[in-house]
């Protein structure tokens, strides 16, 4: 089986430093060259590409079976189009974060699509439906990335800089600023039912995709790509919005000044500076306000069990507070 990555970001070469472990040849398109990719991945093949040149991108897709985005917005729209005409038999959008379930619904509007999901979304099941040609697509649902609770949230991977994740906290993504010991936090919905939230690491999350790539194998256990869920459901760690706090203070060390609000004063909050012309704070408690509506909670998987049933791709993901020991412990 021949596996394509598209993009060159952090997430991509994590991706690839996973997958290039299995047997499986590993293409990478990229636009512009990356000699650490061909420094600590030899075995990893890269071409440079024009996302917006569709017939570029189909003749290099040309005899691949899965091909894996972390890109977005027109670029992959042009990458789903191509992949379709070169006959890739599945695609993985860049859709690594809640449930598709959980999200708001087609017909609505999403504050937090800044990277063109709908659209990517709509036009896969377009072509999964075709009578010819026909393409599965694969959505990898994991929750928050663990990442985004690292100092300077998500940034510093190259993920989110252009989304208007940044807050009222400044050197903090999500939730919580671990180095100021401080905390914005909706934790119930609408209806006063507790807010939970599902947590995996993007270490993690690349093993589960290499792992799934192994399962397409012989065997009892094989799941070949036609067969592939419409979405792998995974996670490292779930736990309530208040929960995440109370850990970060315990490996902190300290308490937190912790702003609680109910769902209504964040949704009055997020309305007030959406009127200011506020986009980033307005967006960050849109996150807040959809955290509380479960759109990051995944209550049950259905790839890390099967996952474990394997000797060949057993292994178990980190749980929260041993990603903040791990990350924090050095610098506090």
């Amino acid at each position: 089986m021949r596996i394509a990555i598209a993009g060159g970001g952090s997430f991509a070469y994590i991706l690839a430093q996973e997958i290039s472990k299995s047997a499986h040849p590993v293409l990478i398109l990229t636009r512009q060259p990356h000699p650490e990719f061909e420094e600590y991945l030899p075995s990893c093949q890269l071409a440079l590409v024009d996302f917006q040149n569709v017939e570029e991108l189909h003749y290099v897709l040309r005899g691949v079976d899965l091909l894996i985005s972390t890109i977005s917005n027109n670029e992959q729209l042009n990458l789903i189009d191509a992949a379709r005409r070169a006959r890739v038999r599945c695609f993985v959008p860049s859709e690594f974060e809640g449930p598709l379930s959980h999200r708001p619904q087609a017909n609505s509007t999403d504050p937090l699509d800044n990277r063109g999901s709908r659209a990517a979304l709509d036009l896969l099941e377009s072509w999964s439906q075709s009578r010819s040609h026909r393409m599965n697509y694969t959505v990898f649902s994991c929750g928050v990335f663990m990442e985004r609770f690292a100092y300077g949230g998500l940034q510093p991977w190259g993920i989110g800089t252009q989304l208007g994740l940044m807050g009222p906290m400044p050197t903090s993504d999500y939730l919580v600023n671990i180095e100021q010991g401080t905390a914005d936090v909706v934790e119930r919905d609408a209806q006063g039912r507790t807010a939970y939230v599902a947590m995996t690491s993007m270490y993690d999350v690349a093993r589960f995709v290499a792992a799934a790539v192994e399962l397409t194998g012989a065997g009892a256990l094989a799941v070949p790509l036609e067969r592939w869920p419409r979405e792998w459901r995974v996670r490292g760690d779930f736990m309530a919005v208040g929960q995440v706090v109370r850990v970060c203070e315990v490996v902190r060390g300290v308490q937190f000044s912790i702003t609680r609000r109910s769902y209504q004063e964040a949704e009055a909050w997020a309305n007030e500076n959406q009127r200011a012309g506020d986009v980033a704070t307005y967006l960050y408690y849109q996150r807040l306000l959809q955290t509380a509506d479960g759109r990051y909670c995944i209550r049950s998987t259905n790839l890390n069990e099967l996952v474990n049933q394997s000797e060949r791709t057993a292994f178990q993901p980190m749980k929260f507070r041993e990603w903040l020991e791990q990350v924090w412990g050095p610098v506090l």
